[in-house]
């Protein structure tokens, strides 16, 4: 299954997808944390750095700081899953959803949309993701 979420159900109108940040976080907190039988990739300490990052850079979106410098560094966040994937940390799901979102994100309200589904996505992680 290829993981593909969508963070506007209407994008032009500004529509959210109203089960994105229930049903959808769920799923894919369920299917991401029983992905590695192993249980040695997509620790919550390792997945939970992504998010920080994420948050970060939404906090400073928000504060109206300068977006032509935001905007990149939420694309660079592509390359940082990439690397933790070729260090084997984390799976080509997680990083599939990373790159889902981030190709969304062109404005702070986008940005702002990710955040909050990563929120909710950690926060079922909690229950799903490995002990």
């Amino acid at each position: 299954m290829a993981i593909d979420i969508k963070l506007w159900k209407d994008r032009e109108k500004r529509l959210l997808d109203p089960e994105l940040f229930s049903k959808k976080a769920e799923s894919l907190a369920q299917k991401i944390g029983e992905e590695d039988p192993n249980k040695s990739k997509n620790k919550r300490s390792q997945l939970r750095r992504f998010y920080d990052e994420i948050i970060r850079l939404n906090t400073m979106a928000q504060a109206n700081k300068d977006w032509n410098t935001i905007l990149p560094l939420v694309h660079m966040i592509v390359a940082k899953t990439v690397y933790a994937k070729g260090r084997k940390l984390v799976t080509d799901s997680f990083v599939e959803m990373m790159k889902s979102g981030i190709e969304q994100i062109h404005d702070k309200e986008d940005l702002q949309v990710f955040a909050n589904f990563l929120e909710a996505f950690m926060g079922f992680y909690q229950i799903y993701g490995p002990k």
